[in-house]
């Protein structure tokens, strides 16, 4: 979308978790329907590591899920159980934060793109997804 990048915050809903991550004003999010973001109803949108930072004793806060191929790291608040990001199946170099959890003002803009994530082969070729966790 657009390639200014700036720094958006955000977090768990108890403020034990906290991070900043550097991304343009204007997002691709996917919505997957996967086991698991289907239940969590979840809307994410994937950034290379190297954007991602966690703050302050954020990591003291996190506790990890894995499960089928164990590539995805689910990690959530051990205090509030949010999962505000992880580290997804279709980018392992990359993280994928949920939109709910940014602070509002830094974006303007969420382009909402499907996943399928029940047929993971399919929509991985598919949809060009492990392309956005790459470094600008």
């Amino acid at each position: 979308m657009e390639s200014e990048l700036v720094l958006h915050e955000g977090g768990c809903h108890c403020g034990k978790t906290k991070w900043r991550v550097k991304a343009s004003r204007r997002v691709v999010a996917w919505s997957c329907n996967c086991t698991d973001c289907s239940m969590r109803g979840n809307v994410h949108f994937i950034v290379p590591s190297s954007d991602f930072e966690l703050l302050d004793d954020s990591k003291d806060f996190i506790t990890t899920y894995t499960f089928g191929t164990h590539t995805a790291k689910h990690t959530f608040c051990k205090v509030c159980g949010i999962t505000s990001f992880y580290t997804p199946r279709s980018n392992p170099d990359g993280v994928s934060v949920t939109v709910k959890c940014v602070k509002p003002g830094t974006l303007d803009h969420v382009e909402i793109r499907t996943y399928d994530g029940l047929n993971w082969e399919k929509s991985h070729k598919e949809t060009g997804i492990a392309s956005f966790s790459n470094e600008s």
